[in-house]
């Protein structure tokens, strides 16, 4: 197989057409209209700022399903004693900055360049991209974002700056999104962190039938209050 090569023409080839390690194709650009029909077709970009924009679609995916999400003590601990406050779509500038700074302090490669920033804060404007916000005080303590269609959750990244805070961002996301009858919250590729906390790895097929009933849903296109 090979690498497919995008035009600005808006379209992406079958994603069984996937490389072994899910890369899909390359090109393109980053507009919403792209974006959004990315992330319909089960696609996301991820790339580093010395590539060309990077498509993929990984077999297995790693999914968890609202309300199957698994804590530990010490995170019940903290959500019974109400240790973080959660927002949502309250800060998203600031989180989705905060998560490619957390890696970039660490000397840690990122994905979230300029455009990228850019390209998800028009979807948020655009009612597409949501923040989970978690608080100690007035201080901004960890989040993450990602991207809703239909009853679809696509997380795209997480931060914390205070122990825990981005799993009861997670774990508040889970909740939410439970009440409001989504499906999944796709993860993407699997991470021992998120296996942990209930992450499933499932067979692209599979995630792809889940993606195509959800979508045929209504989507909550505005900003999430929590």
């Amino acid at each position: 197989m090979s690498v497919f090569q995008l035009s600005y023409d808006l379209g992406f080839p079958p994603p069984y057409l996937s490389e072994p390690n899910g890369l899909l194709c390359v090109g393109g650009d980053l507009s919403s209209k792209r974006l959004l029909l990315a992330y319909a077709n089960g696609i996301f970009p991820w790339y580093s700022d010395d590539e060309p924009i990077l498509w993929w679609s990984p077999d297995p995916r790693l999914v968890i399903y609202p309300g199957k999400i698994k804590i530990s003590k010490s995170l019940k601990k903290k959500l019974k004693k109400n240790y973080f406050k959660i927002t949502m779509d309250t800060a998203f500038k600031d989180v989705i900055h905060a998560c490619a700074d957390s890696r970039t302090q660490k000397n840690e490669e990122t994905w979230l360049l300029e455009e990228m920033i850019n390209a998800y804060i028009e979807l948020y404007d655009q009612g597409f991209a949501h923040s989970v916000e978690c608080w100690k005080g007035k201080e901004l303590a960890g989040g993450l974002y990602g991207i809703s269609l239909g009853r679809c959750f696509f997380g795209e990244s997480m931060f914390s700056y205070i122990s825990d805070a981005s799993k009861v961002a997670l774990v508040s996301l889970s909740d939410y999104l439970f009440n409001l009858d989504f499906d999944l919250i796709d993860c993407q590729v699997t991470s021992k962190h998120l296996i942990s906390m209930g992450g499933l790895e499932i067979p692209r097929k599979e995630f792809l039938s889940i993606l195509k009933l959800s979508l045929q849903k209504p989507g909550i296109i505005k900003k999430w209050t929590y």
